[in-house]
Order: C-alpha cells, then sequence, then structure tokens
C-alpha cells in the first residue's frame, strides 16, 4: 500500500466576496482516480477545490477555495505520501487585490481593469523536491486542438515540472464521463490510452505511478 495525494476540482480566485475567477471542472477525475486507488487498497489524500459533488468516501479530504489555499494543504500532506497526482485545474492568476463585500456597479460606462498576479505551479512545486516520490500531472488542450498537439503540450509541461510523466487529454474532457487521453513519460515512452470513461483511465494512470514508484524504490 502507498499513500496518494491527489488535487481535484476548480479554484476560485475571488474578485470580492461575491464574484471569482474559475473554470469548469467539476472534479470528476480526481474522484475517478481516489475512487479507483482506494479500490486498490492504497490509501488517499484529497486536496478538492469548490464543487457541487461530494467526494468518495473513505478518503481523507481538505476543502479548498483558493490556489494559495490548495498549496499550502498538498504541500502540507506531501511529505506523508509516495505518489502525488496533480488533477486539479488550478486558476492561474488571481486578482492582485481583493474587495471587500460586494462593490456596487457604478453607473459610468468606461472600461474598467483588473490588476491580476500569476499563482504558484503547485505541480511545479512539488515535482521540485519529490526525491523517490512521483509526480504526475496533466496536460489540457483546447477542444479545436488534436491529440498531437495535446501531447506535445504535455511533453514540454512533463519537462519544464520535472513530471515523472503526464497525462493529456483536450478541453472537451470536462464534465464528461470519457475522453480521449494519453500518457507521456519522463524517458520518452508514450501510451495512449484512447477513449476510456474516467474510471477506467483512472485505473491506468495508478497503474503506471505505483509502477514507477515500485521501481524506485527497489532500485535505490
Amino acid at each position: 500500500m502507498v499513500s496518494i495525494l491527489i488535487t481535484a476540482g476548480p479554484t476560485r480566485e475571488h474578485l470580492d466576496d461575491v464574484r471569482f475567477l474559475s473554470n469548469g471542472s467539476t472534479g470528476r477525475m480526481g474522484f475517478a482516480l481516489a475512487t479507483a486507488a482506494m479500490r486498490l487498497g492504497h490509501e488517499v489524500r484529497l486536496v478538492l477545490g469548490p464543487v457541487d459533488a461530494a467526494p468518495p468516501p473513505g478518503c481523507m479530504t481538505r476543502h479548498v477555495v483558493s490556489a494559495l489555499e490548495m498549496q499550502r494543504a498538498a504541500e502540507d500532506w506531501f511529505s506523508d505520501c509516495q505518489i502525488a497526482i496533480g488533477a486539479a485545474a488550478v486558476a492561474d492568476w488571481r486578482p492582485a487585490h481583493r474587495a471587500v463585500g460586494k462593490p456596487a456597479r457604478h453607473g459610468s460606462t468606461r472600461s474598467e481593469s483588473i490588476e491580476l498576479v500569476q499563482n504558484p505551479d503547485i505541480i511545479a512545486g512539488l515535482a521540485a523536491k519529490k526525491g523517490q516520490r512521483v509526480v504526475v500531472g496533466f496536460a489540457l488542450e483546447s477542444e479545436a486542438a488534436t491529440m498531437e498537439q495535446a501531447i506535445a503540450r504535455g511533453e514540454d509541461k512533463l519537462r519544464r515540472k520535472q513530471l515523472d510523466f503526464c497525462v493529456c487529454n483536450r478541453s472537451d474532457a470536462i464534465a464528461k464521463d470519457s475522453s480521449a487521453m494519453a500518457l507521456v513519460f519522463a524517458d520518452g515512452r508514450r501510451v495512449d490510452l484512447g477513449v476510456r470513461d474516467k474510471v477506467a483511465a483512472a485505473e491506468a494512470i495508478l497503474s503506471e505511478a505505483v509502477r514507477l514508484y515500485g521501481e524506485r524504490r527497489g532500485n535505490a
């Protein structure tokens, strides 16, 4: 048995107490990973952004809202885990200043601008200090992209973030039960998963992550 850290769902970056920047992630892929891992007898620690559905029963869960909260929770749990899988759709940017309350709309027709600052790269931060641990990321391309373009983005993310492997798919996977996926590895290997439901894809992802950790531990 290994302990697996999974981040899932979106983050919300608040402009004020009511308005926020976010995305359409439902957390389904993270839930599928958590469910499959527990079925295989592993311990799961789930860091979950704001979603409508309840997390799978049996996993340790921390509910977070913003990217900074997700980063703190993930880093706190990472030291106790052997595998980390970043399935969350973390907002790339957050407002530089959060207004208090809900500012009223003014009658002026002039344009307004919002100053944004970059959020931390959570999965890259974990990978930078992984040691023997296995760190897995996701790369999402637009729906209009080909799978080869999605794979190219995954390979770039793999190198930049020092991941062990990356799951490549397209934005048509959001809120769907199945999608086309491919895995790209740091050693240059590719595994085409084809079109699978998220439960079957989760099992394949977990199998590769656990195998890699076992090899790394055996070679230590």
